[in-house]
């Protein structure tokens, strides 16, 4: 089963510059103290910043990876739903061959208020560098 879909996440609109994400909060995201487990959230942003990624990917050539998160967790979510946010910011060409593409990204309670932010480094990598490196070529190709 696709892990955003395990955890109940959906993408209600989605493009090359801008994704929104949902989660709803259940006790399955929740720590043991009853607050949104950190982990939680930074999958949401992820996986938001990574659909995103795709859409600036030729799948038949190209995959996207989720390389860098860099976020701050402001306040503690309880209930309700997540709401996460990644803003396309730009994209450089690393000397490697890789394009690397900056997400701004915001998760908020159903109130409004920030529960974290910050930025995900996604990289774009051409399937040239997924068959030289034989331990990468193993995984599954992408199901979108």
């Amino acid at each position: 089963m696709d892990f955003n879909k395990l955890l109940g996440i959906t993408f209600p609109e989605a493009s090359a510059t801008f994704v929104r994400a949902e989660l709803p909060i259940t006790d399955a995201i929740r720590q043991p103290y009853g607050f949104v487990h950190g982990g939680a959230t930074l999958t949401l942003l992820e996986a938001a910043a990574s659909l995103g990624a795709e859409f600036h990917t030729d799948l038949s050539r190209e995959l996207p990876f989720g390389v860098n998160v860099n976020v701050t967790h402001r306040k503690s979510g309880v209930d309700g739903t997540l709401h996460g946010e990644a803003a396309f910011d730009r994209e450089e060409t690393s000397s490697k061959g890789y394009r690397k593409l900056f997400w701004n990204v915001c998760a908020r309670d159903d109130g409004g208020d920030v529960i974290s932010e910050g930025v995900i480094l996604c990289v774009v990598v051409p399937q040239r560098v997924m068959i030289d490196n034989p331990h990468l070529s193993t995984a599954p190709a992408l199901s979108r």
